[in-house]
């Protein structure tokens, strides 16, 4: 990979993160003060996760002006391994199905946010 690609790579997996830790905090307010639910919860948080993923994939295709489905499949898997990482090391468990097909979710978005992200870029040249 190119320079170029590797910091939009960082950029779109920043804004992830920050997605994400943003919607982390809202979501145990909601549960803290609200009587939002834990069924409701696990549908809003794939929401929360796909679009978060979604965004993270076009910053990253916008700032690497080509290749976008790499680096939005890039952004997505990096996701992903940091989770399964977090969860293997950290609590000794493996993905479950549902969380596998959650993820692959995840990384479709991720890709298909990276391929909108360069066609917003070559849609300015013209």
């Amino acid at each position: 990979m190119k320079k170029q690609q590797l910091i939009a790579l960082m950029y779109g997996w920043l804004v992830v993160f920050g997605l994400i830790f943003i919607a982390s905090i809202a979501l145990a307010l909601l549960l803290r003060f609200t009587t939002f639910n834990e069924p409701t919860l696990s549908w809003v948080t794939l929401v929360i996760g796909l679009i978060s993923l979604f965004i993270g994939g076009i910053i990253a295709g916008v700032k690497g002006k080509a290749k976008g489905w790499i680096i939005g499949g890039f952004t997505g898997l990096g996701f992903t391994l940091f989770i399964f990482l977090v969860q293997y090391l950290g609590y000794q468990q493996m993905f479950s199905l549902e969380q596998s097909i959650h993820h692959l979710g995840y990384i479709l978005a991720a890709l298909f946010g990276g391929v909108i992200g360069v066609n917003i870029i070559a849609g300015d040249k013209t």
